[in-house]
């Protein structure tokens, strides 16, 4: 895996934002949810290797999102709340929390947590979400080798067109904005990227499309961003 997507779910946003720039800056990219019902929305249309989620949270709590997240999906979640006691720590064991971390935390701990259970998720064999190979119509990318061909032709992508196309093949029917792809793939803070990332698409559809003016794949959604049609 070149990239991880962690979900932190907490109702308070200065603690979203905290946990989102030290995991920032180990490369990993962060999704953010204030309750567990805006968490499994969130799930169902991205792709994620590890949720943070807190206990304490309005409509839906991290207990009961953590047991409706058991029923489907095997991600790693670590709870986080500010209680304590062993109660609340055995529960969330109990209903499927692989790790528990009480606040206040030191940011760097739950970093080395978030670490070692994306370690043990992939190399152990129990990562499930990412496909190796991905067909849209005739478009398809090989993950494991990187390469991506149209109809078993190959293309020649550039390692910044390879990784948009990858996202949104990854992610296909969903729509990214600009903002969105500049800071997944360049992987920094997005700054008038708009031409930067439009003059990559349409390099992309050249090199996909049998009319790049006409594209089968690659679609624009006017005022919000692209997509790759499913």
């Amino acid at each position: 895996m070149d990239q991880y997507f962690v979900l932190v779910v907490d109702d308070e946003k200065e603690i979203r934002d905290a946990i989102e720039i030290y995991l920032k800056n180990e490369g990993i990219t962060v999704l953010k949810a204030k309750d567990g019902i805006e968490a499994i929305e969130i799930l169902n249309e991205h792709q994620v290797h590890l949720i943070i989620l807190d206990i304490m949270m309005p409509r839906l709590d991290g207990i009961s999102a953590t047991y409706k997240i058991r029923e489907k999906k095997n991600i790693p979640i670590i709870i986080l709340s500010a209680k304590s006691e062993d109660t609340d720590k055995i529960l969330g064991l109990q209903v499927g929390a692989d790790d528990y971390v009480t606040k206040p935390f030191n940011p760097m701990e739950l970093v080395a947590r978030v670490k070692s259970q994306l370690r043990r998720y992939v190399t152990f064999g129990t990562f499930e979400g990412v496909k190796k190979v991905i067909n849209l119509n005739g478009l398809t990318l090989d993950q494991e080798a990187k390469e991506v061909t149209v109809h078993g032709e190959p293309v020649k992508l550039t390692p910044i067109e390879y990784k948009i196309v990858e996202l949104l093949m990854t992610n296909a029917g969903r729509v990214f904005s600009i903002n969105e792809i500049y800071e997944r793939v360049w992987n920094e803070p997005c700054y008038n990227a708009e031409n930067t990332v439009a003059v990559h698409i349409r390099k992309i559809r050249e090199k996909i499309e049998i009319d790049a003016k006409n594209p089968r794949y690659l679609k624009v959604v006017w005022g919000i961003g692209y997509k790759m049609e499913k």
